[in-house]
């Protein structure tokens, strides 16, 4: 069944997507990222020696300060906050720079939906530019269902308003797009077909689930292309700047 959205994409289609990197000069580490009219900027902090109350000083520890555009944050930005530090701890090397603290600062520029995944994916594109070493990078994604059963993919804020249920995807990109060749991190970690971070709201069925799963799976080869052709383009400038 074919749906008609009113920007015009078919439901498994992404709004347009645009990065940039190394927009700051303060921070070790930045990057803006754009999925239609949603914008994020992250900006990363550290390592910095020491680490927090709580945290396992014989690893890397990291925090994320979620900013929104307007206003003080709430139980939503909190939530925002702890899947982004699980999220981005799951996919950093934590043995490399032990009893440390990096900070991550994600400042929310316009919401149009799908604000955690592009926040998320902002935090990735800054973590490289940092040169934070990590397993593999992230592509996060949201799928969610309305009330007549289809879903779809990247919905905006409109859309989000109609939905019934989400689901927060977050998938492993392939290890080649940050790892040196013959990196031993890389080594023996089938991560292509995992799944990294998986939040859901409201209600739907296992097979919805699954089937946001398989779509949104599906979508991330085109996010995976496009941040692997964003930092080729990088290290092209970076080699003629030089």
């Amino acid at each position: 069944m074919e749906i008609d959205r009113e920007d015009g994409r078919t439901p498994n289609q992404l709004r347009p997507l645009a990065c940039s990197r190394n927009i700051l000069h303060r921070p070790h580490g930045s990057a803006s990222w754009s999925q239609g009219d949603t914008k994020v900027l992250a900006a990363v902090y550290g390592p910095k020696a020491g680490t927090k109350k709580n945290e396992n000083a014989e690893k890397a520890c990291f925090e994320v300060i979620w900013k929104p555009k307007t206003g003080q944050i709430g139980k939503v930005e909190k939530e925002y906050e702890m899947i982004m530090k699980r999220t981005i701890q799951s996919i950093c090397v934590l043995t490399v720079n032990p009893n440390t603290t990096t900070s991550v600062i994600i400042q929310v520029v316009h919401d149009d939906g799908s604000l955690l995944p592009c926040a998320i994916n902002a935090a990735c594109a800054a973590l490289v530019d940092a040169g934070i070493p990590m397993k593999h990078l992230a592509v996060a994604i949201c799928c969610c269902l309305a009330d007549n059963g289809y879903l779809v993919l990247d919905p905006n804020k409109l859309e989000e308003k109609k939905m019934t249920a989400f689901a927060y995807l977050v998938f492993p990109n392939t290890t080649l797009s940050v790892l040196p060749e013959g990196s031993s991190v890389a080594e023996g970690e089938p991560v292509e077909h995992g799944i990294i971070t998986s939040v859901t709201h409201g209600v739907m069925s296992v097979d919805d689930y699954f089937l946001c799963v398989e779509n949104g799976r599906a979508a991330t080869a085109s996010l995976s292309a496009f941040f692997r052709k964003n930092f080729q383009q990088s290290q092209k400038d970076s080699s003629k700047a030089g």
